[in-house]
């Protein structure tokens, strides 16, 4: 029998129970302790220092120190507070003190730890200089003064992402956050995954904020405003606006957009089987062709693909030719609107991806009257609007999505979570349609928020090698096992790590609401009447009539370096 170890926090004895630092240990017992720089899914940094902790050898940082048996720690001493508070007055003597103007007003750890510990004045001058915004990016805006150089950002760039847009420059009172040789954002590898923007506690990285562009659309009486609403919004903000965390919150979300003005509110979701009908008819001519040296991987995540086309130019011809569920599903709502010959129509994609903001731009998805999406608003500007509003969002009653494109499916829906895609595919190629069957492709190993998921699924005399990844890092080695030798028919590919439930335009979650958010999308999936996207009845009626003749024109794309890459 193996002797239970314990150690004492403010006088509480606890378990140690495999814990690799203090820190988890303080949080396990109900003690928010503040950190800056501590991210559990990043390497250790240890250079905020407010996670600092008294034990019998002096103050150690609690991010950094691995629990021993027998240790008394002290969280919360007259010496502790006095030196909490003091970093946070340093910080805020070097930083822009304009918080009511700042775009992470309202969610910055910085302003939060400073009501905290009632910091009701700075006793240093104020050095902080002008602001020096970056805002060549179509997806974020850096402001290189606000930052706190925490190192959040270029962790996740660098580990998590393997983007490597960003990292430390200079030394010592001179060190900056900064792109190689300080390029703008936009000219650097960054491929708008938004991710340092959902892990910087100060707004020094923001997504980039469209809503008073289409504020001024919703007042012109002469243009008609559609928006589409992706899969993982409505689990993403419902804890925002007084909803529990994951709940499914798309009946008010279009009674909120109808509220602000917009004239037709529809479901991504209906776009999502678009794809998964094109998709899965690529994946069997594929397949029919024999063996490829490279699988086919998705082409739904806008920033994967700009990932692809910096890093890996070689594998473009194998990324599907399919345009995402946003495109498609604009591409079709403009075709509609061009042949009812309807007046000025603009549309705007509610999603939880700042990467979106980069695609939309594309000009692989410009028709000749514009842009298929002309705004790209994430789930964090969403939130804005609607308080700006002044709409009570718990109150509204719930509302439905418009015709005549109102029909969806459970598969569609689950696009917002990692191994969405690949189920959904699975669905459709499955040639048992029963119900038993539709509940068991949910146990093979489709599910779950790791970052890697493997999965062998038999399709007639043969079996299909899956790979689900998530997170860029993740892409990169997976990349390459293929080059070593490994085999796979399809992989499914999200940017963010958890899949699109953790977007960068989404309210940054840790662990446990990702999860929450994830089982809100698997719930509403579960009350869909329809559940497969090839039995959706609008699917029938678009091939056949508006989309008749058209299908690759308006559903697939072609990018610029895939030809080559044949």
């Amino acid at each position: 029998m193996v002797k239970q170890e314990f150690l004492t926090i403010d006088g509480i004895p606890v378990a140690i129970e495999g814990e690799k630092n203090i820190l988890e240990l303080i949080r396990k017992v109900g003690i928010k302790l503040p950190t800056f720089c501590y991210h559990s899914e990043l390497s250790i940094y240890g250079a905020c220092r407010m996670c600092m902790v008294e034990t019998p050898r002096g103050m150690e940082a609690a991010c950094s120190t691995p629990p021993k048996a027998g240790m008394d720690i002290r969280t919360n001493t007259e010496r502790l507070r006095k030196y909490r508070k003091m970093i946070l007055e340093l910080l805020l003597a070097n930083h822009c003190r304009d918080c009511t103007t700042c775009g992470n007003n309202g969610s910055c750890k910085l302003q939060d730890l400073a009501m905290r510990f009632g910091i009701d004045r700075v006793r240093f001058p104020n050095t902080a200089a002008e602001p020096k915004l970056d805002e060549s990016s179509v997806s974020i805006v850096r402001d290189q003064n606000k930052c706190i150089l925490c190192g959040d950002c270029v962790r996740m760039c660098n580990e998590v992402q393997n983007v490597g847009a960003i990292d430390f420059a200079h030394r010592g009172a001179k060190m900056t956050i900064s792109t190689a040789f300080e390029v703008p954002i936009a000219e650097s590898p960054c491929v708008g995954c938004g991710q340092c923007a959902a892990v910087c506690p100060t707004g020094a990285i923001v997504v980039k904020n469209d809503t008073a562009r289409v504020w001024a659309l919703l007042d012109d009486p002469d243009v008609k405003v559609t928006a589409q609403i992706a899969p993982a919004v409505r689990v993403g903000l419902g804890k925002e606006m007084g909803m529990e965390p994951g709940e499914n919150a798309i009946g008010k979300l279009v009674a909120a957009l109808k509220h602000m003005g917009f004239d037709e509110v529809y479901d991504t979701s209906t776009g999502a089987d678009l794809t998964v009908l094109e998709e899965s008819n690529e994946l069997l001519r594929r397949l029919e062709e024999g063996e490829h040296d490279w699988p086919l991987f998705t082409s739904c995540c806008p920033a994967w693909v700009q990932f692809c086309e910096k890093n890996y130019p070689e594998l473009m011809g194998n990324v599907s030719t399919c345009k995402s569920p946003m495109e498609m599903f604009a591409a079709v709502i403009r075709e509609n609107n061009r042949t009812a010959g309807r007046r000025k129509a603009v549309h705007v994609a509610i999603m939880p991806c700042t990467a979106k903001k980069f695609e939309a731009a594309r000009s692989e998805f410009c028709s000749g009257e514009g842009q298929d999406v002309e705004y790209v608003l994430t789930t964090q500007e969403l939130i804005r609007m609607v308080k700006e509003s002044g709409v009570v969002f718990s109150e509204l009653v719930p509302e439905a999505v418009d015709m005549p494109f109102a029909y969806k499916t459970g598969a569609g829906v689950i696009f917002g979570v990692t191994g969405g895609v690949t189920e959904a595919v699975l669905r459709r190629l499955a040639s048992d349609k029963s119900a038993t069957a539709l509940k068991t492709l949910a146990f093979q190993g489709v599910r779950g928020l790791e970052g890697v998921k493997e999965t062998t699924v038999p399709y007639g005399e043969r079996n299909l090698r899956i790979a689900i990844v998530s997170g860029l890092g993740n892409a990169s080695a997976l990349i390459e096992r293929i080059r070593g030798g490994e085999h796979y028919d399809f992989v499914e590919v999200m940017a963010c790590p958890n899949g699109c439930i953790s977007g960068g335009g989404q309210p940054f979650a840790h662990a446990e609401e990702q999860a929450e958010r994830s089982e809100g999308l698997y719930k509403a999936d579960q009350v869909s009447r329809i559940k497969r996207s090839e039995e959706n009845p609008l699917m029938m009626e678009l091939y056949g009539g508006l989309l008749k003749g058209k299908v690759h024109e308006l559903l697939h794309v072609e990018y610029p370096l895939a030809k080559g890459a044949e």
